[in-house]
């Protein structure tokens, strides 16, 4: 077959609502608690920073009712890419959102998927006590490589393996869970500091820090938008997927949260370094002994590859989707002639991740979310209202509830944890918005096309 009829083939629509729900749920669990729990715990001083994961949910609820209604109408892959270029205009300023989209992508999709990377790399520890610090790394970005592999083949097949990875993802969440409800102990759990309930402005960042966090392990609860090409009955699927994995994986949280703090006093593990502490290794150690420990760490290990699968099975569609709109370098739109998937944004996007496994992890997930905010999560919001005033006409299975409040609420949570980032952070951020901005200029000069000419379709 040859490459421009391959890369003009249509995917074919085989996932439903359970391997949806399994995307979205593996990519929420995996590397998620297991590895943020000692970071959380800190930023407000132990259990008080669950408040966090609280005001992350209202965010992630809301915000997820904009992703439902926009992935319900526009059912296609590519996700946020296709949202900000329909809702701005594709050839007007649809088409600049559309560009920055993909340039911070491609710096923040590959860093949270490096964050899985060293979730493995943290929890090879007590299995390879012996190893560097680096020699774990380069282990966890290995295991970015065998993604890479085991992705390279047709859906059908993928969303077989998504639903026994997810399996295993649940087994690990339910095995924590009911271990810690066995030996909890409250007074452990509820180990509050004197001046815990007293917030003055310096406890109000310290709650969006852990609200940082707490977004960061609910990511993912929109990644079925992404392959929406791949999705049947998309207009019913995506909608119920997205808001079903958010309220099931809120309560494994909740619960898997409460039963290690519960058994591991939350001052062994909420320091300076306890971030590179592999908490729920120590939680079995300290019930069952160190051999058991070290068996549930492959479980745990098993979960985080199943996080690694969803993410960049879902986020190597986002260059495809923009390459096969035109926006994009035209290699990254190519199908698989035989297998009928993405292969060159697949290899990219997986090669990209491997190699930021080797930055810290606080600085991966402050620096993704700083690059996210205001181009896809905010210019979602955007996105969505002006769809709803442009093209009133559009088939939407699914309307937000209660319009506009829960975009209001995205809008403002969205905002609080952007303005309350470091300034550091914040001011790189905005400079590779900038930088994007500036080459999408240059490229569109070069190209004549807008804003240096006449728009083709408003």
């Amino acid at each position: 077959m040859s490459a421009s009829s391959s890369s003009s083939q249509t995917p074919e629509r085989r996932f439903g609502l359970l391997q949806a729900t399994a995307l979205n749920m593996s990519n929420m669990l995996g590397a998620g608690p297991f590895i943020t729990i000692p970071a959380l715990m800190l930023t407000m001083g132990g259990p008080l920073s669950m408040l966090g994961w609280g005001v992350a949910l209202v965010l992630a609820l809301a915000d997820g009712l904009v992703w439902s209604e926009l992935g319900a109408a526009l059912q296609k892959s590519g996700g946020s890419y296709v949202y900000l270029r329909e809702g701005y205009g594709r050839e007007t300023w649809g088409r600049f959102m559309g560009f920055l989209f993909i340039w911070q992508f491609i710096l923040s999709g590959p860093l949270e998927l490096a964050t899985a990377y060293v979730g493995v790399a943290q929890y090879l520890q007590p299995l390879w006590p012996q190893s560097s610090e680096f020699t774990r790394l380069c282990a966890g970005a290995g295991v970015g490589l065998f993604m890479i592999f085991l992705l390279y083949r047709r859906i059908e097949s993928i969303g077989t393996i998504m639903v026994t990875l997810w399996v295993g993802a649940l087994l690990a969440m339910v095995s924590v869970i009911v271990t810690g409800a066995l030996h909890f102990d409250a007074r452990l759990a509820f180990d509050f500091p004197p001046d815990a309930w007293h917030f003055d402005a310096a406890k109000w960042v310290a709650l969006a820090a852990a609200a940082r966090i707490g977004m960061y392990d609910y990511l993912g609860y929109y990644d079925i938008c992404f392959i929406g090409d791949e999705v049947k009955q998309p207009g019913r699927v995506i909608p119920r997927a997205v808001m079903l994995s958010l309220v099931l994986v809120a309560l494994i949280y909740c619960a898997v949260n409460l039963s290690i703090i519960g058994v591991v006093p939350w001052r062994e593990f909420a320091s300076a370094d306890g971030v590179s502490k592999p908490v729920v290794t120590m939680m079995m150690t300290k019930i069952y002994g160190e051999s058991f420990a070290q068996l549930f760490t492959g479980l745990v290990l098993w979960t985080m590859v199943a996080c690694c699968f969803a993410m960049l099975l879902g986020y190597s569609r986002i260059p495809y989707a923009a390459a096969r709109d035109g926006s994009f370098f035209r290699v990254f739109g190519r199908l698989h002639p035989r297998l009928g998937f993405p292969h060159v944004s697949l290899i990219v996007v997986g090669v990209f991740a491997a190699a930021a496994t080797f930055v810290k992890l606080g600085t991966l997930i402050d620096a993704l979310l700083t690059t996210r905010i205001v181009v896809q999560f905010v210019g979602q919001i955007g996105a969505l209202v002006m769809l709803r005033r442009v093209q009133p006409e559009l088939r939407r299975p699914f309307r937000m509830w209660l319009y506009p409040v829960p975009a209001l609420l995205a809008f403002v949570g969205w905002m609080y944890l952007l303005l309350t980032t470091d300034r550091e952070l914040l001011g790189y951020g905005m400079a590779v918005l900038l930088a994007g901005s500036l080459v999408f200029l240059v490229w569109s000069w070069l190209a004549r096309s807008w804003p240096f000419a006449a728009a083709k379709d408003t």
